[in-house]
């Protein structure tokens, strides 16, 4: 039976990855829909290349958009802003939502996706880091499946027993014996550098990966680690465990791509090439498999594999998401939105690559009073507001 997808993101790294296995294998999928919100010429030739049945594009750009497309002769429905992608992630014909729009952008049509009960693929961890608690129980509620595309949490998932897979409250149950998870983290460009150094970083170094390719505000979380953070976060949510089961390592090769530890003494590792179609396809295929292209790993090449402890002075960004995550959802909330402010900041040459912690901090700390009332949407979206305000007067600072 064809599964109809909607890939909403579908203009970066993640999108790209993704139709690239939808094209390749046509028997299986079909794009019913497709977003994106900066590149619209890639998002047209995409339109050109699939001919989704609707397209979401930004709210000032739907007349300009439908017209191209007409012009072009594709019958393709045009919609527009957050709207448009809610309505794309709860229409009828989908079956499968590819949640990859980076930062809060993607919250609302994500949660829709699990009110809705869709198959979700989630590439937007700001939608647990966020929304965690909401977003979990509307799945449960509302039979969605969540199926996660980062590469660490997808390779937790791979490694723990199906019941656990199919319901995460399944975790405590001691028979299964799960002591902690251990995500794995690259350490980004700047693991041997010293904080000194980190202080004069460019732009062009920041977004340097040494083993993924990625789009620049995730790649710039790598720098400063606060990506390995946000997993933190979403890994409490997805496998429904507090975040001192939850272990983080530095292994700069990406060759393992996270553990589960068993009170037996054993560890779970999943094992593959940084690419990740490999993650996409599984999640794709679930419980199956599929071919992704990916080109298998020689066992017989690796050599010196390394695990280092994170230098949480060096790598403060890390440390605050743990705090975070230890004092409840507002923290969660307010650091996610700090940390947008304060890398978009970066990217303009406003603050430097250090200052992105600071900013977190200290909106961390005047944040500390804000009622823990997180009951919906609206409330989540308030409180991102406040932090957005309080980031920005620190970036302001930042410069003075």
């Amino acid at each position: 039976m064809t599964q109809y997808v909607a890939v909403l993101g579908a203009t970066g790294s993640i999108g790209d990855s993704t139709l690239a296995l939808l094209a390749a294998h046509p028997e299986r999928f079909s794009v019913y829909a497709l977003s994106g919100y900066g590149r619209l010429d890639k998002l047209f030739s995409l339109c050109q290349r699939f001919v989704p049945k609707r397209v979401a594009v930004p709210d000032d750009q739907v007349d300009t958009f439908s017209q191209r497309l007409s012009q072009a002769n594709l019958d393709i429905a045009v919609v527009g802003g957050q709207s448009g992608l809610v309505d794309i992630a709860t229409d009828s014909q989908v079956d499968t939502v590819v949640a990859a729009i980076v930062g809060a952008a993607g919250l609302a049509s994500t949660l829709a996706a699990a009110q809705a009960g869709k198959r979700i693929l989630l590439a937007n961890k700001e939608s647990l880091v966020m929304a965690g608690s909401l977003m979990m129980q509307a799945v449960r509620q509302n039979g969605a499946v969540l199926l996660p595309l980062d590469s660490e949490h997808n390779a937790i998932f791979q490694c723990l027993p199906a019941s656990i897979q199919q319901d995460n409250q399944q975790i405590h149950d001691e028979h299964h014996g799960v002591r902690h998870l251990w995500l794995t983290a690259s350490g980004g460009p700047f693991l041997h550098t010293e904080y000194a150094d980190m202080q004069q970083a460019t732009l062009a170094q920041a977004v340097k990966h040494p083993n993924w390719s990625m789009g620049q505000k995730i790649s710039i979380d790598s720098a400063t680690m606060m990506n390995k953070g946000l997993e933190l976060i979403e890994a409490c949510h997805l496998f429904n465990l507090p975040e001192h089961r939850i272990n983080v390592v530095i292994h700069p090769q990406s060759i393992i791509h996270s553990l589960v530890e068993y009170v037996d003494g054993s560890f779970l590792a999943q094992l593959g090439s940084p690419d990740m179609r490999t993650p996409i396809a599984h999640a794709l295929s679930y419980p199956e498999r599929i071919h992704s292209g990916v080109k298998s790993l020689s066992l017989y090449d690796l050599a010196g594999l390394e695990f280092l402890e994170p230098d949480l002075e060096k790598f403060l960004c890390l440390k605050l998401a743990r705090e975070a995550m230890q004092s409840g959802s507002v923290a969660t909330i307010a650091l996610n939105a700090s940390n947008e402010v304060a890398v978009q900041a970066f990217i303009e040459a406003q603050v430097k690559l250090t200052d992105i912690a600071l900013i977190n901090a200290r909106v961390l700390e005047k944040i500390a009073g804000h009622p823990e009332v997180v009951e919906s949407l609206e409330d989540i979206m308030a409180i991102d507001d406040v932090a957005r305000r309080y980031a920005s007067s620190e970036v302001r600072l930042c410069q003075q």
